[in-house]
């Protein structure tokens, strides 16, 4: 072995010389083919990764995950979608507006050390930070969103998709719909505004709080200048302007099981105050509206006097006497404000004796004309700081600011001030003693947004921080008090004042009743009068007696109702035969369940007056019905929203249920669709829950 093997090592020269040429070929030989097939495999390999990059690259991937649910990114669509872990539910689609058109990969997580922190920066645009919020009793998941702007030109939006999911919540509108997919308004500042001066604004009720039917809940924080815009039927998007501030966009997503999980859990807007209740009283009785205008107290004196009588002579029982404003600046004797120099009111009390087994409202607002006394002697006793100020550039003493109120220029109260707003609770509440007043309106005053905000924002009261502010006040004058706005304030125990209504059909009229209702009692405003029978936008009495009823029978089932026409200015006893039977039936009825249903509010922040799907969350068939509500969740109100018409179809929720019709006695499983049901003009469709507990005993008709 040894011999062969040295054999084989040392070669002899004569037979090395011989296979020296042949095996030199042959190494150049394989040289070669391993040079091409390296060339080849190196081309394959370019060609396959320019494939996976161009054709075959994923467009999606995970960027965080939950315990059910996860964000998911479209380099695509620049949209992140919040999707269950199994793909099988899509809960929403936030579409990234801000972003290049050009150039966007898959994210990769530059806080890849915290799993439950997502981060990562588009260079010269923005940063986005989003973070899991950590798990409590709740059942809903919770993802904090965060958007910083790279430069103070960099405008942020994310838009979330209306494609299968039905939006309900935000700022209430002129023409109010439900869900609010199909409005459509101009991305502007999310603040409250004057829907007769601006309809095309957000009005008198508003929460930075929306709700998807998927499940999906959305709150954006209060410290965020909000911009909002609905594209019809496409998209509900959020977004801040260019600013020198550089603010960040901030939000939370939580999702959950159904919708109403969702909103049970987190849609109190306002979780760390406790609910308190209003004087309930007030749900008994009618508003009644002057008409005629005076413009002195003997003739305003003599017009409640007719009304009173006229009251007395029609039998409509006691009810509310609501002055406006300019009524209510008559009655304190002096035009623009509250008390005169002396301090009292130049109206005797016994005046007003012949009204006593009615109750008198006022109205005030935070407005004071500057041509009255009040406020001229406010500046010679140096109480300038009672008024909203701004200082001037000559000397930086402040100086009012001027604002146009009811036509005329006026000083604003300056909600800032204890002092101020303490002067204004005693003039209110000594106004309140001398005239015997029961309940007081106080007519928060919101004009143009734009030059609002200009005005407060020198005040260091910027978006709806005034009415805020302002609501805060009138809590502070008793629970017989009602507001005509509301922001961060559902828990407060106040009336809401609904916004006046065209004397029409539209959604800026009748139809828009039911979808103010719902939207009201979602943001937790369940306590709240409607505007008056009929609309109180009309100039005049209504004429139009079919409007005058179905309008009368939907507020019938509202908290308070309210009265500009009277019955009995359509020459008809039957129509005030009706409106006496309709007033008789929400004492008797829906006072009742509202008192009851008020508690459930204030110990759990469940909505007095519910949409359909709160009783049956996975039925898409209750996400979009506009024109049924429900009172708890035994009591289905279903008037006719349509003129000329006596039949309307009827959708009863829960498969579970069973409902009777309290007019016919007729029952019908729940999950029915009844078609072309008769409704006669003086008759409501009501249905009562059969299999609930301690079933209300309803009214029968006389």
């Amino acid at each position: 072995m040894r011999m062969v093997r040295r054999a084989r090592e040392m070669p002899s020269p004569g037979g090395d010389a011989s296979l020296e040429p042949g095996s030199k070929e042959m190494n150049e030989t394989w040289k070669g083919a391993v040079a091409c097939l390296g060339v080849a495999l190196l081309f394959l390999m370019t060609i396959g990764v320019l494939y996976w990059q161009v054709v075959d690259k994923p467009d999606t991937n995970w960027i965080l995950r939950g315990q059910r649910s996860g964000l998911v990114w479209d380099r695509r669509s620049h949209t992140l979608s919040l999707t269950s872990l199994s793909y099988h539910k899509t809960f929403a689609q936030i579409h990234v507006r801000h972003l290049p058109d050009k150039g966007l990969s898959l994210l990769k997580n530059l806080c890849w050390l915290n799993r439950t922190q997502f981060c990562y920066t588009w260079d010269g645009v923005a940063e986005l930070q989003v973070s899991l919020v950590p798990a409590n009793q709740s059942a809903a998941e919770c993802y904090r969103v965060e958007w910083t702007p790279s430069h103070c030109q960099v405008a942020l939006k994310d838009c979330f998709s209306m494609v299968n999911v039905s939006w309900y919540g935000g700022g209430s509108m002129h023409s109010q719909y439900w869900p609010i997919n199909s409005a459509d308004i101009d991305s502007q500042p999310f603040i409250i505004s004057d829907l007769q001066d601006t309809p095309t604004g957000y009005g008198s009720v508003l929460e930075r709080y929306f709700l998807g039917s998927t499940g999906v809940a959305v709150q954006v924080q209060q410290e965020v200048p909000l911009h909002v815009g609905i594209d019809s039927r496409k998209r509900l998007c959020l977004g801040l302007l260019p600013s020198a501030e550089m603010e960040p966009l901030r939000y939370t997503v939580c999702v959950s099981d159904s919708l109403t999980t969702v909103h049970q859990q987190v849609g109190n807007v306002n979780p760390a105050a406790h609910p308190t209740l209003p004087d309930t009283s007030i749900l008994r009785l009618p508003f009644w509206k002057l008409q005629r205008a005076a413009d002195t107290v003997l003739k305003l004196e003599h017009n409640l006097k007719s009304l009173s009588s006229k009251l007395r002579q029609h039998e409509l029982g006691e009810g509310v006497l609501d002055l406006s404003e300019q009524s209510t600046q008559l009655l304190s004797g002096e035009e623009h404000s509250l008390l005169d120099t002396q301090g009292k009111t130049s109206v005797p009390q016994s005046r007003f004796l012949g009204l006593r087994q009615l109750r008198l409202s006022i109205t005030l607002s935070p407005y004071t004309s500057i041509d009255s006394n009040h406020f001229q002697s406010s500046l010679q006793e140096g109480r300038e700081h009672f008024w909203l100020s701004f200082s001037s550039s000559a000397n930086g003493s402040p100086g009012p600011l001027l604002m146009k109120w009811r036509g005329k220029f006026a000083a604003k109260l300056n909600i800032s001030s204890e002092e101020a707003q303490d002067w204004f609770i005693e003039q209110a509440r000594s106004l309140q003693r001398r005239l015997e007043v029961s309940y007081i309106t106080l007519e928060v005053g919101v004009g143009s947004p734009s030059l609002e905000q200009v005005l407060l924002r020198s005040c260091h009261l910027r978006g709806n921080e005034y009415i805020a502010q302002f609501a805060k006040l009138a809590e502070k004058l008793g629970n017989a008090t009602i507001i005509s706005a509301a922001t961060r304030t559902a828990h407060s125990p106040v009336f809401v004042r609904m916004c006046p209504r065209l004397s029409d059909w539209s959604h800026a009229g009748l139809k828009g009743i039911i979808p103010s209702v719902l939207h009201y009692s979602l943001l937790g405003y369940s306590f709240f009068i409607p505007d008056a029978v009929g609309g109180s936008l009309t100039k005049g009495f209504l004429e139009d007696e079919e409007l005058f009823i179905r309008w009368l029978q939907i507020v019938t089932f509202l908290p308070v109702m309210s009265f500009s026409t009277p019955p009995w200015a359509f020459g008809e006893d039957w129509i005030v035969n009706v409106t006496r039977w309709y007033i008789h039936r929400h004492q008797a009825f829906v006072v009742p369940l509202m008192v009851k249903y008020a508690e459930e509010w204030a110990s759990l922040g469940h909505p007095v007056f519910r949409p359909l799907w709160w009783v049956s969350p996975s039925d898409p068939s209750t996400f979009t019905i506009d024109d049924e509500f429900l009172i708890g969740d035994e009591v289905l109100v279903a008037p006719v929203m349509e003129p000329g018409s006596i039949y309307r179809d009827i959708y009863l929720p829960g498969n579970s249920y069973q409902w009777k019709d309290v007019n016919s006695g007729q029952e019908f499983d729940g999950g029915t669709l009844l078609q072309d049901y008769p409704v006669a003009l003086t008759d409501v469709a009501v249905f009562v829950r059969q299999n609930s507990r301690d079933p209300p005993t309803f009214v029968e008709n006389q």
